[in-house]
């Protein structure tokens, strides 16, 4: 896939005030400072679409990007940021929750995994809960040219843990901002969704589980810049 064009859209606060769910959608979300906001600058080829900060939790509402005019992009809060009251990190818990749950035109949601790290708590609760609500996702590991030699035995680590967890591993991709490694592959996998199509109408009904528990930083990632 090309990348003709990428526009910011809107930003909403909670499913209502999303954009009407006119074109199919890809999520991206993951651990506060992973890598989210640089990636997605990676596959736009636009440096600044994104706003990218070595601070956890700059995004905290739910950013909508056009591409090519006829795609979404959706930059979903990191979760485990620190900053902010506890109110406001149980509002932005149920306005992801909502979001992926019942948004119809969302065809994928891409996990970040920073790749340099042991299988995280947070990171293990949240795929969990993904796959409880019948949410389709795909794990991007990040931060691959950190270690590069490590990368594949990160990988199978945390499809392992993922069985011991009795949660079937999804398709897996390995990408480096420094490298533009795994971009192509991205672009390529949401071409390839694109062509199967879009339903346009309301998703089946998915069975409900509640919204994990927004962690504390404690859980969170300290591995430093977001730039990876």
């Amino acid at each position: 896939m090309k990348i003709l064009s990428s526009v910011f859209e809107i930003s909403a606060s909670a499913l209502r005030s999303c954009p009407p769910a006119s074109m199919p959608e890809f999520a991206f979300i993951g651990r506060s400072n992973v890598g989210k906001s640089t990636l997605i600058n990676l596959l736009a080829e636009r440096k600044e679409l994104a706003m990218v900060s070595a601070q956890p939790g700059k995004t905290r509402l739910i950013n909508f990007f056009v591409v090519n005019g006829q795609w979404r992009l959706v930059d979903l809060p990191g979760y485990g940021f620190a900053k902010g009251a506890k109110a406001e990190r149980a509002e932005f818990n149920v306005s992801v929750a909502d979001y992926l749950e019942k948004r119809p035109s969302l065809l994928r949601t891409f996990v970040l995994i920073d790749s340099q790290l042991p299988p995280q708590k947070i990171d293990l609760d949240f795929i969990g809960w993904l796959a409880g609500c019948g949410v389709d996702y795909t794990l991007i590991f990040t931060k691959t040219d950190k270690q590069p030699g490590q990368v594949q035995a990160a990988i199978a680590r945390f499809k392992k843990t993922l069985q011991g967890l009795e949660i079937d591993p999804p398709a897996c991709f390995a990408c480096s901002a420094l490298t533009k490694k795994g971009r192509n592959e991205i672009l390529d996998f949401i071409e390839q969704t694109l062509a199967a199509g879009f339903p346009g109408s309301a998703a089946p009904a998915k069975p409900q589980k509640p919204a994990p528990a927004n962690p504390d930083v404690a859980e969170a990632d300290a591995s430093g810049s977001e730039v990876w």
